[in-house]
Formats: C-alpha cells, structure tokens, sequence
C-alpha cells in the first residue's frame, strides 16, 4: 500500500537539484538524503491529502520539506548524540566534520522553507504556522532528552512531554500539512494532528518496550540498547514507580553493574518479577487508543482505511 507514496518521494528526491558548491555543504546533504530512511512522515502528508479529498501531487512540496526538516534534526542530533552510524551509515559528523555537519543541517532546514513556499500560496500561511510550532517545540524536546541524562528525578509525565516534542509533533505536522492542502475544516484539522502525536507517543513507548523484549532480527537493533546507555525510558521510569524500599536498592544495584550484559539480563528479570512490562503497555494501550478515537471521529468523504492498514503496520513489529 505504501509503495504508492513512497515512490513519489524517492523520485522526487532523486531528481532533487542542489548546488555543486559549496562542495562541503551540499554533498553530505545528498549523502544523508540516499542513505533512505522510512520516508514515513512524508507518506503521512501524502495520505492526509488524499483523505481530505485532495491531489497527493499537489502536496509532494510540502511532504519533502518535512522530509527535509526530519533530516535536518537527525544531522544535528547525531552531533549531539556523538552518534557514528545512521541506518547503517557513517553519520555525517563522521565522515566530514561537525563544522560541516552542523552547516549541511542548516541548509536543509533552510530548503525545507524553500519548498513550503513553492505551495499555493492561500495555504503557505498556515503551512508556516504549524511547521514554525513544530520547529520550535522538537528543539525543545531534544534539550529536555539531554537534561534529562543529568536530572536524577524525571516523572513518567515528563518523559511523555519530552517524546511528545522531540518525535510526535512531526507526525501531526506532517498530517495537518496533508488537510490544510486539502482544505479541510479546523476542527478536522485538530483531529488528523491529535492523531499522528497520539500516534508518535504510542510508537515511542512500543519502541522502547521492544529495546529489551523485541526480536533483534526482527527489530533491527541490539537487546538492551537503551540499558547499556542508561536511558530513562519509560520501562525504567515506570520500574521506579512501583518498586518498594527494599527493591528499590537493588534496582540501583543493578543499574550500577559494570558487566553490561549481565546489566541486560538482571534488569529483564527485576522487570518481569515486578510487573513492569505490563504496567508499561498500559500507556501504550492508552495513546494507542487515543489515537485511534480521533482517526475514527474524523468527519470526512473518503475512506480512512489506508491510515488505519498503516497504523497496523507500523505496530506490528514483533515482540
């Protein structure tokens, strides 16, 4: 079903023209760009035209610059991040220099408005109101993930605000984009958003339940990542919440262990001991469903089944 939409946008993509110089800037650019990538959020505006009832290839200008705008932040946040590899890849920090990096990612964000205001332009208005939002709030988002690295107290509250900025707002972007295009009403306009961050949430929260529980082949990434990082996921914050005195010490104990694997393994049995996993899946239940009411409350023509074969898609990833 996706094949549709996503070949659009690699053939966009593909006959996209940037600049031969400066040579440092725009060559890692095309490099970021072919090293793929779901094309997920794209797709998402893509679909939100068609189900509002308009020309999928009237939007494919604003479905890149999200694209772009998506590129932009994993550019800088790998630099951030001291990250070395991206799909696969050499990040770009890595292959050229952070200079670089951090110039290539301003390029592309400064290309993402380029193309919004390639749109019709009685939609370019609120098109830039809704990405200037997103913009500013995923930068908030990421500042709150790095404080929380130093913050000993983080709430279960917190950790959904922060993965509410830093990941879903660019999924309701990328839908809202879809229904401005296609005209449709403010009311349904809140709706399609409500849906993609409710979405985004519920995706982050599986994600980090399949970091330890999932199928490494199946999931595409090592057992226990986030563990060996000392991330404050919600499996760990959730842990906190529901361990007594006594256990509480040997969660710290466990958190202290030097031997990483054994790290990973300790901490799956205190979880599964403790009813962790289960309490965890209750928030997901929760912004998974939220999600699924505004899909359905949606007033609109054409049929949503596509976004709903989607949102199956995207959560059957196994366990």
């Amino acid at each position: 079903m996706l094949n549709f939409y996503t070949q659009k946008i690699e053939k966009y993509l593909e006959k996209y023209n940037l600049p031969n110089s400066p040579e440092n800037i725009y060559r890692p650019i095309d490099y970021f760009l072919k090293i793929g990538g779901k094309r997920l959020r794209p797709v998402l505006t893509l679909l939100a035209t068609e189900l509002g009832g308009g020309d999928v290839d009237n939007a494919i200008h604003a479905a890149i610059s999200i694209e772009l705008f998506h590129n932009f932040s994993l550019i800088h946040d790998d630099i951030m991040d001291d990250a070395p590899k991206r799909r696969g890849y050499a990040t770009v920090h890595e292959k050229w220099n952070s200079n670089i990096a951090i110039l290539s990612g301003d390029a592309l964000l400064i290309r993402a408005y380029e193309l919004i205001s390639k749109q019709k332009n009685e939609h370019i208005p609120d098109l830039l109101k809704i990405f200037n939002k997103t913009a500013i709030e995923l930068c908030e988002g990421q500042q709150m993930d790095m404080d929380f690295e130093n913050q000993n107290e983080v709430t279960i509250d917190d950790y959904i605000s922060m993965i509410r900025l830093k990941t879903s707002v660019l999924l309701g972007c990328a839908l809202e984009f879809g229904f401005i295009i296609s005209n449709q009403t403010m009311e349904n306009r809140k709706k399609i958003y409500d849906f993609g961050v409710n979405l985004g949430i519920a995706f982050q929260i599986q994600d980090d339940i399949l970091d330890l529980y999932g199928d490494p082949e199946k999931v595409g990434k090592q057992v226990g990542g986030d563990i060996k990082a000392n991330k404050k996921t919600l499996l760990y914050l959730v842990s906190k919440n529901i361990v007594n005195s006594h256990n509480h010490n040997t969660l710290n104990a466990i958190n202290e262990l030097k031997d990483l694997d054994k790290k990973i393994e300790e901490t799956k049995k205190f979880y599964d001991k403790n009813g962790v996993l289960e309490e965890t899946k209750k928030y997901f239940d929760f912004y998974h469903d939220l999600s699924i009411e505004s899909l359905k409350s949606l007033e609109v023509i054409e049929s949503k089944d596509k976004l709903f074969h989607l949102v199956s898609y995207l959560f059957n990833r196994q366990s």
